[in-house]
C-alpha cells in the first residue's frame, strides 16, 4: 500500500523533493521532444509554434524548481530524532519536516510541537535568527486570532527536554486552537 506522504508528516521533505525532480524532468523532457521536433520539421509556423511552446514551457518549470533550489541544502529529518518525538505525537499534535518561510528567512523545522502553553518548534540550522522567527511566527499566529507564543530552539538536547517537560493537554485547558495553529503552519511551509 502506497500512502501519500502530506505536508506535516515524517519523510515529507524527502517526497516533496523527489515529487519535485520527477516534474522537472517531464518538463526537460518535454522541452527538449520540442526543441528536438524541430529539426524534423520545415513548415516555418509550426516550427515557430515549436520554439514557442518550449519558451512557454520553461516558466513553470522555473516555479517548480525554485523552491527546490531554496530548499536543497536542507537535510530530512534524522530517524533517531523522529523516534525520540514520535511519543509525544498520543499526547499533542506533532508536525515534521515543515519549511517555514516568511520574507527573509527560510526555517526548516524538524518538528512543532502545538501546546495550549505555545508552539515549540525544533530548528537545527544553529545560525538562524531565533528572534526573528519567532517575532514573524507570533505575528502570524496573533493575525489568526491565535496565542502567540511560538518557540524555536536550536538544541535538540532542550527542544526534547521541554517536551518532557510539558503536560498533558486536560479538557479544561484545550482551547481547540491546535488544528487552526497546524492548519496555519502548514499554510506558512513549502
Amino acid at each position: 500500500m502506497n500512502k501519500k506522504i502530506k505536508k506535516g508528516m515524517y519523510g515529507y521533505r524527502k517526497a516533496r523533493r523527489k515529487r519535485q525532480l520527477i516534474i522537472i524532468a517531464g518538463f526537460l523532457a518535454a522541452i527538449a521532444a520540442l526543441l528536438i521536433s524541430r529539426l524534423f520539421i520545415s513548415w516555418t509556423s509550426l516550427n515557430n509554434l515549436l520554439t514557442i511552446s518550449a519558451i512557454l514551457l520553461v516558466l513553470p518549470m522555473a516555479n517548480t524548481a525554485s523552491p527546490l533550489v531554496a530548499a536543497w541544502k536542507i537535510k530530512e529529518t534524522p530517524q533517531d530524532f523522529y523516534e525520540a518525538v514520535r511519543p509525544y505525537e498520543e499526547k499533542f499534535p506533532v508536525l515534521y519536516d515543515l519549511i517555514i518561510t516568511s520574507n527573509d528567512l527560510i526555517m526548516p523545522i524538524d518538528a512543532a510541537v502545538i501546546h495550549p502553553g505555545g508552539v515549540y518548534l525544533f530548528c537545527p540550522q544553529k545560525d538562524i535568527n531565533v528572534k526573528k522567527g519567532e517575532k514573524f511566527l507570533n505575528e502570524m499566529l496573533t493575525g489568526w486570532k491565535l496565542d502567540g507564543n511560538a518557540k524555536i530552539m536550536v538544541e535538540k538536547r532542550n527542544y526534547l527536554n521541554r517536551l518532557a517537560s510539558l503536560k498533558p493537554v486536560t479538557e479544561e485547558e484545550d482551547d481547540g486552537s491546535a488544528p487552526h495553529v497546524e492548519k496555519l503552519l502548514k499554510s506558512l511551509s513549502m
